[in-house]
């Protein structure tokens, strides 16, 4: 497997393309594949049709999932409750095509970080978070990319200030977790050779679609993958440990209440519209009342969630929406919506012109949640050391938005003056 150094890269010197080298045998990828279907990502629906398509029956569809996602095969030549006629038939027409690592990078904390070359050449991430290192069968939360980069411009998350290419395929999203995931099951040379796919253990048990990307607006890819996260067939993970983030596509937002039960995250980071117009820019065209309406129709739709809540992400930006005043205007917008309140810490970034809230005011802050009846918790910051804590995942981006190009002038422009 290739790799890059990432070590000294930072958010304005998104990762650089790699020269392709030798590949080892970590994660099979077929030279052929692009000639063939990739069945990675396909929900149990579309495989069938899938397999109706080719002559077989469509109850194949069950056992090929088992395979992929129970016991991480991706040769159909081990998939030996299958036919030979059809492993082979398979072997010609199919493939089992995870995105491609290029780098991996693990934190002193127990972070890991995966970069993935995507069709096209550009470069996404992938976090994964423990909660304790130390518990071998503790949580461990995977952020997940929607996309190659971000069609929104939040103005003070790095992933934004790249641009935006394109949205992710379900195989290139749900791969995400194939390849986390298989992480564990490999050896010192990330190699999957030797291993006794019967043994194969899944160690992700939580995923949150927070990565590069708005995931609203790639709804259907995001939407199939999360089909399968929940599937007893493939990760078989609860609904409450599968949630998606939104900076508030309101429309979508109503959709997905009808479409899929997973957990719900608003990025919030305003409790004002003047304030949000500001610092996520989507809101001018979904301004607070309306997302709140639709944050309120996700608990309380005509299928109820029971103990359900939303949970309200707040990134503490020093002097800018940390005041006492903000946290009684967050209580006074959330009445009436049963929500959790995240407040996050700023990671900074070179040039992004915002810090972060010191301790003492996150606390404050806090409190003033707290005791409005609120529960309300501080995201510990992990894996900032290798640049893969919330807000600094960049990738490489062939930006189709000029938004990259822009910002890196007004960096300039303000250097000189």
């Amino acid at each position: 497997m290739s790799t890059i150094s990432t070590d000294t890269a930072t958010p304005t010197q998104p990762v650089q393309a790699h020269t392709p080298a030798k590949r080892n045998n970590s994660i099979k990828i077929l030279d052929e594949a692009h000639a063939k279907t990739n069945l990675l990502g396909m929900t149990q629906a579309q495989l069938a049709d899938y397999f109706k398509s080719i002559g077989e029956k469509p109850f194949r569809a069950t056992q090929v999932i088992k395979w992929i996602y129970q016991q991480g095969v991706t040769d159909f030549e081990q998939m030996t409750n299958l036919s030979k006629g059809l492993r082979d038939k398979l072997s010609a027409n199919a493939c089992v095509t995870p995105p491609k690592v290029i780098h991996r990078q693990y934190s002193d904390d127990g972070t890991r970080k995966w970069v993935f070359e995507v069709t096209g050449g550009s470069l996404v991430e992938t976090v994964l978070i423990p909660a304790d290192d130390s518990k071998i069968n503790g949580r461990k939360t995977l952020c997940v990319s929607s996309q190659v980069g971000c069609a929104l411009d939040c103005s003070f998350c790095s992933t934004g200030k790249q641009g935006f290419e394109r949205d992710l395929s379900a195989a290139e999203i749900l791969g995400q977790l194939w390849v986390a995931n298989a992480s564990y099951m490999t050896d010192d040379q990330d190699s999957l050779d030797g291993v006794d796919h019967s043994l194969w253990e899944n160690n992700v048990t939580n995923v949150v679609m927070m990565g590069m990307g708005e995931p609203l607006l790639n709804y259907r890819p995001v939407v199939s993958s999360m089909e399968l996260m929940l599937s007893d067939h493939a990760y078989g993970l609860s609904k409450r440990r599968v949630t998606l983030s939104t900076s508030g596509v309101v429309p979508k937002m109503y959709k997905l209440a009808q479409d899929i039960d997973v957990a719900l995250a608003i990025s919030l980071h305003a409790p004002n519209d003047e304030l949000r117009n500001e610092l996520v820019p989507i809101n001018k065209k979904y301004p607070l009342a309306e997302l709140i309406a639709a944050a309120k129709n996700y608990v309380h739709d005509v299928n109820p969630r029971h103990k359900k809540h939303v949970t309200i992400e707040y990134v503490m930006l020093d002097g800018v929406n940390d005041h006492d005043e903000h946290a009684h205007q967050l209580v006074t917008l959330l009445e009436g919506l049963p929500s959790k309140i995240n407040l996050i810490p700023f990671n900074p970034f070179p040039h992004s012109g915002y810090d972060k809230s010191s301790n003492n005011r996150i606390h404050a802050f806090s409190n003033i949640l707290s005791e409005a009846g609120f529960v309300c918790t501080i995201r510990q910051t992990r894996g900032d050391d290798i640049d893969a804590a919330c807000g600094q995942l960049v990738g490489q981006v062939a930006d189709r938005t000029r938004r990259s190009a822009a910002w890196q002038k007004s960096i300039k422009d303000r250097e000189e003056a």
